[in-house]
């Protein structure tokens, strides 16, 4: 199966991962000296990838290049779809090659489809929560350094979307920035005058949002503000730009901010927080 994303060097991740696993560069390392010592070199195995946790599944055609890069002639087969939702119990994927490759590939194969697949989920029960077809659910920049690609992908698998994906294809103008400026209608102004196109301006008071439009924002985010205050400020916005809830936001709180008419909630603990899935590995000999 193919995979391919935009800015993301597969072959280089894995590739990466498994030099990190097996030490190599290091004294002594280079190998997998546990299958090494144990597993003769020609012995086969036949495997079976499946969940204990009811998921939406992430990651399967990154764990197929793990075992691909170790056995090129692995004979693979994944059974389900990207993005899929599946009860606990299901085989995710089979295949059937060397042994001491699918040996050595094993953990990092299991790491990605455990994080992503994790991350994909708690997505899931986020836009469950939300119920509301009307508002976007989005991600933000707290991914783990390295990753964000794949856990960007993740959020999509569950069914959210992605934020900015860095600090280059959109202005995001928060505290600190107008500490700086001196206010917020300054620093927009500047961000405006850099010829930037996207410019989303953080405001946690409803008195900054006039200042912040007629500046030129193209997106509010409406920071640490209750569901009555959120309503007040998406009228006060009158569709003139989207507006974000973003801060404060779980399970519990998603549904009535979502409900004031925002366009965007963002949740950073879609990335930063998500608990990996129960997905294991079975081998068996040929």
């Amino acid at each position: 199966m193919a995979f391919e994303l935009e800015g993301f060097d597969l072959i280089r991740f894995v590739n990466d991962t498994l030099a990190e696993d097996l030490g190599t560069g290091l004294p002594g390392g280079g190998r997998d000296v546990t299958s090494e010592s144990v597993i003769p070199a020609d012995a086969g195995f036949a495997g079976v990838m499946d969940t204990r946790d009811a998921i939406h599944v992430a990651g399967l055609p990154i764990a197929e290049a793990f075992f691909r890069a170790l056995d090129p002639n692995m004979t693979v087969e994944i059974l389900v779809e990207e993005g899929a939702s599946v009860p606990a119990n299901t085989d995710l994927m089979r295949f059937e090659g060397n042994a001491r490759a699918m040996l050595t590939a094993e953990r990092s194969a299991l790491n990605t489809v455990q994080h992503l697949s994790g991350i994909a989920t708690m997505v899931a029960q986020y836009v469950r929560a939300m119920d509301n077809p009307g508002c976007t659910l989005l991600d933000t920049r707290k991914t783990i350094p390295g990753l964000r690609q794949l856990e960007k992908y993740a959020v999509r698998m569950g069914g959210g979307w992605n934020h900015r994906m860095g600090l280059w294809d959109a202005a995001m103008i928060k505290d600190n920035h107008v500490l700086v400026a001196g206010s917020v209608a300054e620093a927009v102004q500047r961000a405006v005058a850099a010829g930037v196109q996207e410019i989303i301006c953080e405001v946690d008071r409803i008195d900054q949002i006039e200042p912040a439009l007629q500046a030129g924002a193209t997106r509010l985010l409406l920071d640490n503000m209750g569901p009555s205050v959120l309503r007040e400020a998406v009228a006060l916005v009158a569709g003139r730009v989207p507006t974000e809830a973003s801060g404060g936001i779980d399970l519990d709180t998603i549904h009535a901010k979502a409900a004031t008419g925002v366009d965007y909630v963002s949740v950073g603990r879609l990335t930063q927080s998500a608990p990996a899935a129960d997905i294991g590995l079975d081998f068996t000999p040929l």
